[in-house]
C-alpha cells in the first residue's frame, strides 16, 4: 500500500463511521433485533403478562443473562442461526448494557472492519481504493446490515478478511501457509456468524484450491472445524421456521432476486416518488441504471487488472445468488431478501470501481460522480424515510400520542411474542400501557378489559402470521367497546 493511500483510507473510514453511526441512531427498532436481545437474555421466548402492563416495567426482560452454553442451547431449540455472533453480542451487552443503540455499535465496529478489508483488497488488487470504499458504503444493503443488531456485519467483516488473506496467500512464499490458515479461520468463522456467508466463503476456498491444490491443508485446517460446527447447529434448526418463505416458483424466485438485488444496491429510491406514472418512470430509469451497474464489470472484464483478484471477487459475487437459488430448489421455497444478498456487495463494489476507472476519459469522470450521488440519496433515505423502516417504532410513537400515560394500546403478540413486541417496546415510552392480543384471544374478554381504560388505541401491525390474525380481533374489540361507550 502506498503511503499516500493511507490518509485517504483513514478519511474514508471516518466518513464511514459518521454514516454508520448516524444510520444506527436514526433507524427504528427492527423485528429481528428482538431475537438477538432475548436469545442472549434469561428467557428466549418471554412469557409476557396476559393483562395490561407498562412498557417501562418490561425493560429488565431485555437484560443479558445466560452463559454461552445456554445461548447455544437456546439457538438450537428456538432459532435458525449459528452462535458466534450471539456469544459476542452477549459479552458486549453485559459490558455496555441492553439498550439497542449500544448493541448496534458492535455491528458498526464490524462494518468498519469490513471497509478496512475492502481498502486493503483494493490496494492489493490495484483497484481504485477510494472509489471502492465509496461504492461499498453507498450500497443500501451494506449499511442496512451493517448497523442492525444481527450477525450480518460480523460475518461480512470476517468474510472480507478471509478474502484478503486468500488473496495475499496466492503467491507461494514462506508466509503463505500462515495466511492460508488465517484465511480458513476467517472464512469458517464468517459462516459460524451467519450461515449465508457460506456461499462466498466456499467460493473463496474453491478458488484457492484450484490455484494451489497441494497446499490446501492449512486452509482446510482452519475452515473445516467451523463447517462441522455449523452442521451441528443447522441440522437441529433447519425445521424450526416452517412457512417463513413462500413456495418456490421460477417466476417468484426471479422476481424476488431482482427485487433483493435492486434493493441491496439502490435501496428504496422508487418508494419516495408519487405513485402512478412518476413512480413507474422512476422505477424504469433506476432499473436501467442497475442493469448498467451489473453488466459493466462483465463488459469491461478484459480491462481490469489481470491476475487472481478479479476472478476471486467475481466468484464471491456470483456465489451468493447462486447459493440462494440452490437453497431454494432444495427446500422448495424462495429464500430471498435484501439482507441475504448483502455478502455479495463489497466484492461487487470492488469490481465496479475498477470497471468505472477503465471507462473512456469522459465517462470515467462523469459516471462515478453521478452514481455516487444516486447512492448517497439512497443512504439518506435509509436514515430518514419511513418507507424503508419496519412499522413497530412508528406505531409505538403514534400510540403514545393517541393514549398518553393513562390510556391503553392493543398490540399483536405476533408469532412467538418476540419480534413485534420487542421492537414496539424498545421504541415505546416507559409510561405507555400495553395489552397483548394473540390469534386465540376472545373479543368478549378483550372488551371487558377495555371497559376500564380510556382512551384506547390499536397498533395495527401485521408483520407475521399471528399478528395478521390478531389485528382483526383487536379492531373488533375496539369497535364494540366504542359502541358500548
Amino acid at each position: 500500500m502506498r503511503p499516500t493511500t493511507l490518509p485517504t483510507i483513514l478519511l474514508a473510514l471516518a466518513l464511514g463511521t459518521v454514516v454508520l453511526v448516524t444510520a444506527a441512531a436514526l433507524r427504528d427498532p427492527e423485528y429481528d433485533e428482538g431475537y438477538t436481545a432475548f436469545v442472549t437474555s434469561a428467557e428466549p421466548r418471554p412469557d409476557w403478562p396476559a393483562t395490561p402492563f407498562r412498557a417501562g416495567d418490561m425493560r429488565a426482560a431485555f437484560a443479558p443473562a445466560p452463559a454461552p452454553w445456554a445461548i447455544a442451547g437456546n439457538l438450537r431449540r428456538t432459532d435458525v442461526h449459528p452462535p458466534l455472533y450471539f456469544w459476542t453480542v452477549w459479552a458486549w451487552r453485559r459490558f455496555w448494557g441492553p439498550a439497542l443503540l449500544p448493541t448496534r455499535m458492535l455491528s458498526v465496529g464490524f462494518s468498519l472492519g469490513a471497509l478496512a478489508a475492502v481498502a486493503a483488497i483494493a490496494a492489493e488488487a490495484r483497484f481504485p481504493v477510494t472509489t471502492s470504499l465509496a461504492l461499498t458504503l453507498g450500497c443500501y444493503g451494506f449499511v442496512e446490515t451493517g448497523i442492525v443488531a444481527r450477525g450480518y456485519a460480523m460475518a461480512q467483516c470476517l468474510l472480507m478478511v478471509g478474502l484478503l488473506l486468500t488473496l495475499k496467500a496466492a503467491p507461494p512464499h514462506a508466509a503463505s501457509r500462515f495466511r492460508l490458515f488465517g484465511a480458513g479461520l476467517a472464512l469458517g468463522a464468517a459462516c459460524f456468524a451467519n450461515y449465508l456467508a457460506a456461499f462466498p466463503a466456499a467460493a473463496a476456498v474453491l478458488w484457492s484450491l484450484s490455484r494451489r491444490p497441494r497446499g490446501a491443508a492449512p486452509l482446510l485446517a482452519g475452515w473445516l472445524p467451523f463447517v462441522m460446527a455449523d452442521l451441528f447447529f443447522f441440522l437441529a434448526e433447519r425445521s424450526s421456521r416452517p412457512g417463513q418463505f413462500p413456495d418456490f416458483t421460477w417466476i417468484g424466485m426471479t422476481r424476488g432476486m431482482a427485487h433483493a438485488v435492486g434493493g441491496a444496491i439502490l435501496g428504496g429510491l422508487p418508494l419516495y416518488v408519487t405513485e402512478g406514472p412518476p413512480r413507474i418512470v422512476t422505477t424504469g430509469l433506476l432499473g436501467l441504471v442497475l442493469l448498467a451497474m451489473l453488466v459493466l464489470p462483465v463488459l469491461r472484464w478484459r480491462h481490469l487488472p489481470r491476475g487472481g483478484p478479479r476472478s476471486l471477487l467475481a466468484l464471491a459475487v456470483i456465489a451468493t445468488p447462486l447459493g440462494l437459488l440452490l437453497m431454494g430448489l432444495a427446500s422448495r421455497t424462495a429464500p430471498v431478501e435484501i439482507r441475504y444478498v448483502a455478502f455479495a456487495l463489497p466484492p461487487f463494489a470492488l469490481l465496479l470501481a475498477a470497471s468505472l476507472r477503465s471507462l473512456p476519459p469522459l465517462w470515467g469522470r462523469v459516471a462515478p460522480g453521478a452514481l455516487l450521488a444516486l447512492l448517497a440519496a439512497s443512504i439518506a433515505g435509509l436514515m430518514t424515510r419511513p418507507e424503508t423502516m419496519q412499522p413497530e417504532g412508528a406505531a409505538a410513537r403514534a400510540a403514545f400520542r393517541a393514549v398518553g400515560d393513562n390510556g391503553l394500546v392493543l398490540l399483536p403478540r405476533g408469532n412467538d411474542g418476540v419480534g413485534v413486541v420487542s421492537a414496539f417496546l424498545t421504541a415505546a415510552p416507559d409510561g405507555l400501557h400495553v395489552l397483548l392480543v394473540g390469534p386465540s384471544s376472545r373479543v368478549p374478554a378483550l372488551r371487558q378489559i377495555l371497559l376500564g381504560w380510556q382512551p384506547v388505541a390499536a397498533a395495527e401491525i401485521d408483520a407475521d402470521r399471528d399478528s395478521r390474525a390478531a389485528v382483526p380481533l383487536m379492531m373488533e374489540a375496539l369497535r364494540r367497546d366504542r359502541q358500548m361507550r
